[in-house]
């Protein structure tokens, strides 16, 4: 995960920035699994890799001359700057925060009650899919905008 969130912040080439974030996400997600946070995997697997990551994707393949990113880099320094102070007070919040633990892990699998929302009696699957059928309406469309004549 640390060397894909390096390559996101290091790599010049905006399309291999995104395919590195979406490892990373996934290295997150696979945190979450060995958390025994089952539920939270799915989540972020479902909308940050599946939805977020694809919709960055479009955005660079849609966008014409956008390659190399940047190219004057002027914004450098005040980004360091800002990253280095949200680095602090991350840390803070990490270091002072009283965490509870739990003494013992969920005897079962935390996802049961996204499959019964979803699956179950009047569930949401119908929303789901109409969802789905209107992001790909918005792809299709973009594409037949931005392509060449």
């Amino acid at each position: 995960m640390i060397l894909a969130a390096l390559a996101v912040v290091l790599l010049r080439n905006v399309f291999r920035v995104a395919l590195s974030l979406v490892l990373c996400l996934l290295a997150v997600a696979g945190i979450y699994i060995t958390l025994s946070a089952d539920f939270l995997a799915a989540v972020q697997v479902l909308i940050y890799v599946g939805a977020i990551s694809v919709v960055i994707i479009l955005a660079i393949m849609l966008t014409r001359d956008v390659q190399w990113g940047s190219p004057s880099g002027r914004l450098r320094v005040p980004a360091f700057l800002v990253a280095l102070l949200f680095l602090a007070v991350v840390g803070f919040a990490v270091i002072f925060t009283p965490w509870q633990l739990a003494g013992v892990a969920p005897l079962e699998p935390t996802t049961s009650a996204l499959a019964i929302k979803l699956f179950g009696e009047g569930g949401f699957i119908l929303a789901v899919e109409v969802a789905a059928v209107l992001l790909l309406a918005a792809i299709l469309g973009a594409i037949v905008l931005v392509r060449e004549k």
